[in-house]
């Protein structure tokens, strides 16, 4: 009788959830855009044939059947996750060439996986000890939440990673940049010549810079580009002293030899700064493991004689 319950309770589950599937499809207005999309679908010139990866699979159908519930997910994160332009922006200061739309399709992805991965460990923790709905439901939403949530944070993190590398690479590359110009490179010369000859995230930044500059930008809106792509102080101020030297006609050595050891200064300091974070925190063992055990062993024989001596 025990082992039926959580049988009779999954198929509940199972046919509740076949019921909302059902009535979401039944709910679903197809949009004008959805209606009007095989009439303006532009004419095919070349055949699929000689399109390369154009071979038919059934994970292309799949795909066609499971679009209109992943535009759904798609607006359902976007109007509750972090606002479109922010992830832009982590975007590309990750270095993804990925669209704010793609990553809403990984989160909706990861939602349904946690959701999945939820709705695994509910059924469990219900096979191994009776538990309430409330909590078997509060396991599955606190999974699916989880999944959304995940590449945000991943993002984020690899924006940190790579900003903290760009901050290592900007002294050596400002320095590397000195040489060339105080050698008789030009601007731009000493910038081609930096991001041919060195390897690292603020060399892709560079050549992205020189692909700007050679479209037609100016040189100083294209450093003005790189400060906004990238968005670091010390970069940013790089990327100024560099304009207003390249604009005023200043030595661009000496601003560049300046602004690697502003950078280096404010590397040291960001060290010593964590140190003093790092030194409270090893405090805490110190004093509250360390010392105690410390003052037990110095009164334990103190005791142990008194003890003896009564």
């Amino acid at each position: 009788m025990t082992g039926s319950v959580p049988g009779a309770l999954l198929g509940a589950v199972a046919g509740l959830g076949l019921v909302l599937v059902l009535n979401h499809v039944r709910a679903r207005r197809v949009r004008l855009d959805e209606r009007l999309a095989p009439y303006l679908r532009p004419a095919r010139t070349t055949s699929q044939l000689l399109v390369e990866g154009a071979t038919q699979t059934p994970l292309a159908t799949l795909q066609r059947l499971l679009r209109p519930w992943m535009d759904d997910g798609v607006r359902l994160v976007a109007r509750f996750g972090a606002p479109s332009d922010l992830v832009r922006s982590r975007l590309v200061r990750a270095g993804r060439a990925a669209t704010v739309e793609q990553f809403r399709a990984e989160q909706v992805v990861s939602g349904v996986l946690g959701l999945l991965a939820g709705l695994a460990i509910a059924t469990l923790v219900l096979l191994s000890r009776p538990v309430g709905l409330a909590s078997l439901v509060v396991i599955v939403v606190a999974a699916a939440v989880a999944g959304v949530v995940l590449p945000d944070y991943l993002l984020q993190r690899q924006v940190n990673a790579r900003e903290a590398r760009i901050l290592a690479e900007l002294p050596t590359v400002a320095e590397l940049l000195a040489l060339a110009v105080g050698a008789g490179e030009g601007a731009v010369g000493a910038l081609e010549r930096v991001a041919r000859s060195t390897h690292g995230e603020l060399s892709v930044e560079l050549a992205r810079t020189l692909a700007d500059a050679r479209s037609g930008t100016p040189l100083t809106g294209a450093l003005e580009n790189l400060a906004d792509r990238v968005r670091l102080a010390p970069l940013t101020r790089f990327a100024q002293g560099v304009a207003v030297a390249v604009e005023r006609g200043t030595p661009l050595a000496e601003v560049l030899r300046s602004q690697a050891q502003d950078v280096r200064e404010a590397g040291r300091r960001a060290l010593m700064e964590t140190g003093g974070r790092k030194e409270l925190a090893m405090m805490v063992p110190v004093v509250f493991l360390v010392l105690p055990v410390t003052v037990v062993f110095a009164i334990f024989p103190g005791f142990t004689l008194l003890q003896v001596g009564l």
